[in-house]
């Protein structure tokens, strides 16, 4: 079993006390160091490996922590990690002499990145911004493997994250990599969040590109190889997403938020393509069927430079919309599926058109809008999207004075 950590203050010591426990129980841990989740991942490919766990707070901020857990190469999830709680508050666990063994996995990877993409068809120059968290010191050196010109940004590890938080998803995370990119004229801007399974990219006007964007990209690229493919995004996503790729042969399915959750889904389905808002994007074709944001970028300068596109001119023809950014409200972990629920069961006797796989999202006349509880933390997650301006704020209006009702009759 593999054990690898990110470079938050705490990881050390949570890594250094997993190991202890994974050993007595007669296991043989990998130490693979401090290095992004994909490459934790990767080891279970790569060396396989019966399971690995990473230390790391991903995107949350920097005095949160975890574990990200897999058993065999397959992520955790849902029912799966509670019984593994109830498992370990039972103290029923087995006795052994374990041993444990130090093998980096950053070179490997670099390696096998390197044999498997080749060289860019012609340089790209990329700014690069890793948050000072774990894909600082893997991925402009990958980037400039392929040739592209790469421009460093907060590219060293800082557990405290001192210049802006690793997050991508939130736009003021983005200001220093969106000035970067305009000021030095780079054809596009790379972000990470701080364990590297998030990707965000700035367009060379600065224009912020959402994941469901990417996947317009990264899916019409994946469909002119294999007509007909499945592909598999969330509920977050753009409408104009999933009829695009319609439109370009491919087969859609919108499925539950969460990135052990779409990992799942795509075994299920045989799904070559999968991705989220929040930037979690995982190549089956060509790859294994990981969220590698690392990966995802490589994906994205190769695009670049074999269609001498900028990020903006392969999304030019997409048909126009107004859309929200991702509304995070505060509501307590024992309240938030319940108002979630409450929801719904509103819209549902208004009649309204729903999809339900994860929250409600309500389909309106021009448009639509979304709510659900989010799954890592303690809040309520809202999108909205309409083809004319004027009616995205009615929409949102018409949902949050829903969540409102919500949750003065749930007492919250």
């Amino acid at each position: 079993m593999s054990v690898g950590r990110d470079c938050r203050l705490s990881s050390d010591r949570y890594a250094a006390a997993l190991t202890e426990g994974l050993v007595a129980t007669g296991l043989t841990v990998v130490d693979l160091g401090i290095c992004p989740t994909p490459l934790m991942y990767f080891s279970l490919f790569h060396w396989g490996l019966e399971g690995g766990i990473q230390v790391t707070g991903s995107h949350n901020p920097a005095d949160y922590n975890g574990f990200k857990v897999c058993l065999g190469q397959e992520a955790l999830h849902g029912e799966q990690i509670q019984e593994l709680r109830r498992r370990v508050e039972s103290g029923r666990v087995r006795s052994g002499a374990g041993a444990t063994e130090s093998r980096p996995v950053v070179a490997p990877y670099q390696d096998y990145l390197g044999q498997t993409l080749g060289s860019l068809t012609r340089p790209v120059s990329v700014v690069v911004d890793a948050g000072n968290g774990t894909a600082g010191p893997v991925a402009p050196l990958i980037y400039r493997g392929l040739g592209a010109r790469v421009r460093e940004l907060f590219c060293d590890m800082d557990g405290r994250f001192p210049n802006h938080h690793p997050d991508p998803t939130v736009s003021d995370n983005m200001r220093d990599l969106v000035r970067a990119v305009t000021e030095s004229g780079a054809e596009l801007g790379i972000a990470f969040d701080g364990d590297a399974d998030r990707i965000g990219v700035v367009d060379p006007r600065g224009r912020i590109v959402w994941g469901d964007e990417l996947l317009v990209i990264y899916g019409r690229d994946v469909l002119a190889r294999n007509p007909g493919a499945t592909i598999v995004s969330e509920v977050k996503c753009s409408q104009r997403l999933y009829d695009d790729l319609s439109r370009h042969g491919g087969h859609t399915i919108m499925w539950k938020a969460g990135h052990s959750l779409l990992k799942a889904k795509m075994r299920e389905t045989g799904a070559l393509l999968g991705g989220e808002m929040s930037g979690h994007i995982f190549f089956k074709e060509r790859y294994f069927g990981y969220d590698d944001a690392i990966y995802a970028g490589a994906r994205l300068l190769e695009i670049v430079a074999r269609t001498g596109k900028t990020v903006d001119q392969l999304l030019a023809d997409l048909p126009p919309a107004h859309t929200t950014p991702e509304i995070r409200v505060d509501c307590p972990d024992a309240l938030k599926f319940k108002v979630a629920e409450r929801v719904r069961d509103h819209f549902r006797a208004a009649g309204c058109d729903l999809i339900d796989v994860d929250g409600v999202r309500v389909r309106f006349a021009q448009g639509w809008g979304l709510l659900r509880a989010s799954n890592t933390q303690p809040v309520l997650v809202m999108r909205f999207e309409a083809e004319p301006p004027e009616r995205l704020a009615e929409y949102q209006r018409t949902v949050e004075q829903a969540v409102a009702a919500a949750r003065k009759e749930l007492g919250g």
